[in-house]
């Protein structure tokens, strides 16, 4: 009966082993997971609407986080334009806003009043359901940048800021789980960023 039906049995065997990769592939074993560089310290900052956000109120979902200056004359506006073609991505596919948010913060509370920040957003054909844009104390948001995310921000205006570009992955327990290094644009693109965050979204 085997040598008489021994296609069939090999036909058989590899129809279940392909399946069984399938399973294995698309559920996310085999993947490597991205490691934890550490955990978002709390914070409680204006969200451009006027309202208090605080890290609880974004836990539970993917969040991309970056800090930024509306006078920066030339990495903000391009990696905030980076991260609106990434979200246009995930809407599409439809994680935004339901299990992913980006959290974009201002470090020049004197200058980025939320009409200000609420300008330079619009640019980008936001979509504040899931997109906040924060402000609030400049010490202390260069406290949260370097002490969650290792990310230096030195200077005190607009004229002499410098700062890493760099975009923040933190999953849904607020742990970082990867940094961007946004100036190298031929490996960070809208589709990587999303690819990552939706992989990060079924852990």
């Amino acid at each position: 009966m085997l040598k008489r039906y021994k296609w069939t049995w090999i036909l058989l065997a590899v129809i279940i082993i392909m399946a069984g990769y399938l399973i294995y592939t698309s559920t996310g074993f085999g993947k490597s997971k991205l490691p934890v560089l550490g955990q978002v310290e709390d914070f409680s900052l204006e969200n451009v609407d006027g309202k208090t956000v605080t890290l609880d109120d974004t836990k539970g979902k993917v969040r991309l986080f970056y800090f930024f200056y509306t006078s920066c004359p030339d990495v903000c506006p391009v990696t905030t334009f980076l991260l609106s073609q990434t979200q246009k991505q995930l809407i599409k596919d439809g994680v935004f806003p339901k299990d992913v948010e980006f959290v974009s913060i201002s470090f020049d509370p004197k200058v980025d009043t939320k009409e200000k920040i609420k300008a330079f957003a619009d640019k980008f054909y936001v979509d504040y359901n899931g997109w906040y844009f924060l402000r609030g104390d400049d010490q202390k948001i260069k406290d949260i940048a370097e002490k969650s995310f290792k990310i230096g921000i030195m200077g005190d205006n607009k004229d002499n800021f410098a700062h890493s570009n760099v975009i923040a992955l933190v999953d849904r327990d607020n742990n970082v789980r990867k940094l961007y290094n946004a100036n190298d644009t031929d490996n960070v693109t809208a589709e990587s960023l999303a690819k990552d965050v939706e992989d990060l979204a079924k852990e």
